[in-house]
C-alpha cells in the first residue's frame, strides 16, 4: 500500500473497524496501521483476519488486534468492543464497514431473510456507535464513519434489501451527527462505487460488465480497496474537524 498522506493526529489514536479482515476493511486496517494508529478490528472470519495480522506484523512491525465476533449478535458485538477498548483505550475512530451484498430476487425474499440482511447491513451500525459514544463523549472528540453504498443511488435492482439498509445508513448518519455533535463527535458516511474486491471478482465481475461500468465513470480506472483508504483517513483525522452529517461519494465519477 502506497502512503500518500500522513496525519500526525492519527498516531496512537484508538481505531475500531468492523469487517476489517478482508476486502475494503482489510485495506482500511492496513491504512490506519501504517498511520501509527492503535487498530482493532472485528470480523467473523478467522483465516483472512489472521493472515492479514501476520502480514502487517511482518511488513509494518505492528500487529493489529483481531477480535472475532458475529455482528448479528449484539451482546457479542458489545463484548468485542469492550475487549478492544480494554486493550487500546476508548475508540476515538469507529469505522462501520462490515456488510454483505448478497444478490436476491424480490419474490424470493422472506421475512427471515430480510431480518438477517438488515442485521448485518444496518443494525450493527447503530449499536457500535452506541457502544463507543460514551468514551468519545468523555474525550470530547471522536469520528464515526459509516459505510453506505451508491447501489441504492443508481437504482440497482439486484439487491433491494441491501439497498434499503444502505439508504438507511445515511439517515442514521445524519441522526447520530445531530445527537453527538455537541460532544465534539463527528459522524459521516462514505458511499463507495463498485470497488473490485476478491469477493466481487469471484462472484459478480465479468470482463464486459466491468468495462461497461468503468466506461461510465469520469475516471476510467478500476476502483480497488486502496482507493477508499484516503477518504476514510481524512474523515477520521482532525483535518475534517468541521465536517459532519455528510456523505462522501467515492465512485470515480460514475454519478
Amino acid at each position: 500500500m502506497a502512503i500518500t498522506a500522513v496525519y500526525p493526529d492519527l498516531r496512537d489514536r484508538p481505531v475500531l473497524i468492523t469487517g476489517g479482515g478482508s476486502g475494503i476493511g482489510a485495506a482500511l486496517t492496513e491504512g490506519f496501521v501504517r498511520q501509527g494508529s492503535k487498530v482493532a478490528f472485528i470480523d467473523i472470519a478467522d483465516a483472512p483476519s489472521n493472515a492479514l495480522c501476520d502480514r502487517l506484523e511482518r511488513e509494518a512491525g505492528v500487529r493489529p488486534l483481531f477480535v472475532k465476533a458475529d455482528l448479528r449478535d449484539i451482546e457479542a458485538l458489545r463484548a468485542a468492543i469492550h475487549y478492544a477498548e480494554a486493550a487500546h483505550g476508548p475508540a476515538l475512530v469507529l469505522i462501520n464497514n462490515a456488510a454483505r451484498d448478497d444478490r436476491h430476487d424480490i419474490a424470493a425474499v422472506t421475512s427471515e431473510f430480510w431480518d438477517a440482511n438488515q442485521a448485518v447491513n444496518l443494525k450493527p451500525h447503530f449499536f457500535t456507535a452506541q457502544a463507543v459514544a460514551e468514551g468519545m463523549k468523555k474525550a470530547g472528540t471522536g469520528s464515526i464513519i459509516n459505510f453506505t453504498s451508491t447501489s441504492f443511488m443508481i437504482n440497482l435492482g439486484t439487491l433491494p434489501s441491501y439497498a434499503a439498509a444502505k439508504a438507511g445508513i445515511i439517515g442514521l448518519t445524519k441522526g447520530l451527527a445531530g445527537a453527538l455533535g455537541k460532544h465534539g463527535i463527528r459522524v459521516n458516511a462514505i458511499a463507495p462505487g463498485w470497488v473490485i474486491t476478491e469477493r466481487q471478482q469471484e462472484l459478480w465481475v465479468t470482463e464486459e460488465g466491468l468495462a461497461a461500468h468503468v466506461a461510465k465513470q469520469c475516471i476510467h480506472e478500476v476502483m480497488k480497496p486502496d482507493d477508499i483508504v484516503g477518504p476514510c483517513l481524512f474523515l477520521a483525522s482532525d483535518s475534517s474537524r468541521m465536517l459532519t452529517a455528510q456523505t462522501m461519494i467515492v465512485d470515480g465519477g460514475f454519478l
